[in-house]
């Protein structure tokens, strides 16, 4: 093999590699309400970007963000309210987030990054306002 054919399968397997890489990063994406709990303030949502033949998974148990507002002077926390059917938009968060609902510094306990399943929902998207 000559060392300019060899460059290029190199080149070639780099950028099959890159490819499928940055393909297996999500970093936030609309998705519909499936079911909510205003309790614990965790949802399922149905992503409504399809890439590929087969439908993206559900994503179980995502949190919400609320928001901690001052209004006339008055501290005041908004906690939200979503309905099924809302369209939200999620955020993938760089890395496992579950140690870290606690509100404490933690390790995560896996290496996945940009992982759907490190998903919160930050908001309602125009559509449904």
């Amino acid at each position: 093999m000559s060392k300019s054919s060899a460059a290029a399968a190199l080149g070639k397997l780099l950028r099959a590699h890159s490819d499928n890489q940055t393909g297996n990063i999500d970093v936030a994406m609309p998705c519909r309400v499936l079911a909510f709990d205003p309790v614990t303030l965790l949802a399922k949502v149905q992503p409504l970007v399809q890439i590929g033949e087969d439908a993206p998974a559900l994503l179980l148990d995502v949190p919400v963000t609320g928001m901690r507002v001052l209004i006339g002077g008055v501290e005041t926390v908004l906690r939200p309210v979503l309905h099924v059917g809302d369209t939200v938009l999620i955020v993938c968060c760089d890395a496992e987030i579950q140690n870290t609902l606690s509100g404490q510094v933690a390790a995560p306990d896996t290496a996945r990054r940009h992982s759907r399943n490190d998903a919160v929902i930050v908001g309602l998207m125009p559509c449904c306002l």
